[in-house]
């Protein structure tokens, strides 16, 4: 059985060899956010350092959330944020500042890769873009999000 397990190492090795003797570059590792299966976007993700980075510097970013609400109440997110869902960002772009650098934000930044790039070709500063559960699994603190108790009518207000 050793024999068998060291044959199929060594098989595995000199498989690899060729690719890279022929200089060929290793993949890249996934950095923060990253899916595996997230569409391609222009966007830099940010990794954990850059966003906690960003995070110092709440005078000078904004970091802009497009999940659902029930995604934020479910997950949690960055401590301060614009709530602007991906599918209505290009109709709420006159909202968004323009003298701050923008974070966009979803749970693996495959959306906020998306929203990064709509952002940057309307001439938004965008550093980047972030996933939360990415963030949170490099060992970065989220906020997780309670949603206000629903609104009981007041029994009074209703007797006439």
């Amino acid at each position: 059985m050793k024999n068998i397990s060291k044959l199929m190492l060594l098989m595995l090795v000199l498989a690899a060899a060729p690719a890279m003797a022929a200089d060929e570059a290793p993949a890249k590792p996934a950095t923060v956010g990253e899916a595996a299966k997230a569409p391609a976007s222009k966007a830099h993700i940010l990794n954990r350092a850059e966003i906690d980075d960003l995070l110092a510097k709440p005078d000078q970013v904004v970091f802009i959330d497009v999940r659902r609400p029930d995604e934020l109440t479910a997950i949690g997110g960055f401590p301060v944020y614009l709530s602007i869902q991906a599918k209505d960002l290009e109709k709420n772009l006159a909202f968004i500042p323009k003298d701050r650098t923008i974070v966009t934000v979803s749970n693996h930044a495959g959306r906020a890769g998306k929203s990064a790039d709509l952002l940057a070709d309307k001439g938004f500063k965008v550093a980047g873009a972030a996933g939360v559960e990415g963030y949170k699994a490099e060992g970065g603190t989220i906020i997780k999000l309670v949603p206000p108790p629903p609104k009981v009518a007041d029994a009074t207000a209703t007797q006439h």
